[in-house]
């Protein structure tokens, strides 16, 4: 029988130990096996995303890190249902590469950007649990793949133009049933169930055992974490009954004080999310004036 310990929850770890260099060889670990390549994180780096406005949220990320490749890999954990989620990561990974490219560096510069998502909801219509998006150019005509000339190779010390491109990795956390057929799948059972068989050997895993045990750390941390939990469950709860009590209730009624509700609830949670004001016009069809309105209401 396998033996099991109750470890940290990942976005717990990235926020209070992983950013520690005493602690990369977790994350290496996890990125090695995801990326199918070894990886060594070189420093953690601060996001400049909402330093330019005040509403600009989008570029949230857990931790930003750059490897020995000088790439920048993202890495971003949310619970919460986005259903505009696909294009809040591509401005996060399109914000990034702009703001690592000095004034007076040319486009060669610009640095390759992976995105990687580890989502607790269903994201589309998919049944797999982990997707890769790349960029590919394919020919209309003779389906034929667009490759870099040998010049370009040298320039950029890339292989194919693939590779230039950002990388996206989405991890549907809650689609894993469990079974670990290899190391990589290791890592989603612990991201899932915060434990870590005995059995299991995928890079990382050991030292993540050794290092985050709710029981080793301080009093007063244990304590903080399980509020955190507690938190996690509560905004979980109150998302799922604010967001379908109100759309049937209204429906229900055929009010149209409740479905004006109803949209004021979904703008609301739009707002904490940190979505803009186009795009909440959108999604609701409140006017900019009354969004801005329910903004200042909120601070």
């Amino acid at each position: 029988m396998n033996k099991k310990r109750k470890l940290i929850t990942f976005d717990w770890a990235i926020k209070r130990l992983l950013r520690s260099k005493a602690n990369f060889g977790i994350l290496e670990g996890f990125l090695t096996e995801l990326l199918k390549e070894d990886i060594t994180i070189l420093d953690v780096l601060e996001s400049e995303g909402n330093k330019d406005y005040k509403l600009d949220k989008f570029n949230r990320v857990d931790l930003k890190v750059r490897n020995h490749k000088q790439e920048i890999i993202i890495i971003e954990i949310q619970y919460d249902r986005e259903y505009d989620y696909l294009q809040r990561i591509f401005y996060g990974v399109s914000k990034t590469a702009i703001e690592h490219i000095k004034e007076n560096e040319s486009y060669a510069s610009i640095t390759k950007v992976i995105s990687i998502n580890i989502l607790y909801f269903d994201l589309g219509s998919g049944t797999d649990y982990i997707y890769k998006g790349t960029t590919r150019f394919i020919g209309l005509h003779n389906h034929d793949l667009l490759e870099l000339n040998d010049k370009q190779k040298q320039l950029f010390k890339k292989d194919s133009i693939e590779s230039l491109y950002p990388e996206y990795y989405l991890i549907k956390i809650n689609r894993f049933n469990d079974i670990a057929k290899d190391t990589l799948d290791e890592w989603i059972y612990f991201l899932k169930n915060e434990e870590i068989k005995e059995s299991f050997t995928a890079k990382g895993l050991k030292e993540a055992e050794e290092k985050l045990s709710i029981m080793k750390l301080p009093e007063d941390e244990q304590k903080a974490y399980e509020h955190y939990k507690d938190d996690l469950h509560y905004q979980a709860s109150m998302f799922e009954s604010s967001f379908g009590d109100g759309y049937h209730e209204g429906e229900a009624a055929g009010v149209e004080k409740g479905i004006e509700q109803t949209t004021k609830t979904i703008a609301l949670k739009l707002i904490q999310q940190g979505a803009s004001i186009d795009v909440i016009v959108a999604v609701t069809g409140l006017s900019a004036a009354a969004i801005k309105h329910l903004m200042d209401s909120t601070q």
